[in-house]
């Protein structure tokens, strides 16, 4: 029991994630970034503790890390605006200095994402066995990105 009530607040967490990006998207690119990444982390998490056995995996959890990913993969390339490479962000300048190969990198997320949260259907993954399937090439997708565009501090 203890490990769905894990599964539900990491939903709830990327709910509330979203929902603060979402609303200072104009305002603030950089913390939008950060909300959205928030919300990734929270999925990522949730995903991969049902993937490790460390989560109860359940078609309603399985779904809602699957389609923050694919919400993510479709919107996080848009707030990387001139001029918000500066401030308090760990994106780094490759961004903005080969846009070309950042955009490439985004479509790496946003392919499996794209394909997970079509595998996922309307219920979600029926079992841990689909969720695997589709999660996982998800999750494959990050650590390139991450080394390759984010400043570690």
């Amino acid at each position: 029991m203890r490990k769905l009530a894990l599964a539900l607040a990491g939903g709830a967490a990327m709910a509330a994630a979203f929902g603060g990006g979402a609303a200072t998207a104009a305002d603030d690119p950089i913390q939008t970034r950060k909300a959205i990444m928030q919300s990734v982390g929270a999925a990522a998490g949730l995903g991969g503790g049902m993937l490790k056995g460390e989560i109860d995996y359940t078609p309603a959890a399985g779904k809602a890390a699957i389609a923050t990913m694919y919400a993510a993969s479709q919107s996080y390339g848009s707030f990387f605006p001139e001029g918000s490479n500066t401030g308090d962000t760990t994106a780094a300048p490759a961004i903005w200095d080969n846009p070309v190969e950042w955009q490439a990198e985004l479509e790496k997320f946003a392919s499996p994402a794209q394909a997970a949260f079509q595998a996922a259907g309307r219920e979600g993954p029926v079992d841990l066995d689909a969720f695997k399937a589709a999660f996982g090439p998800v999750l494959a997708t990050c650590k390139s990105c991450h080394e390759g565009y984010r400043v570690k501090r």
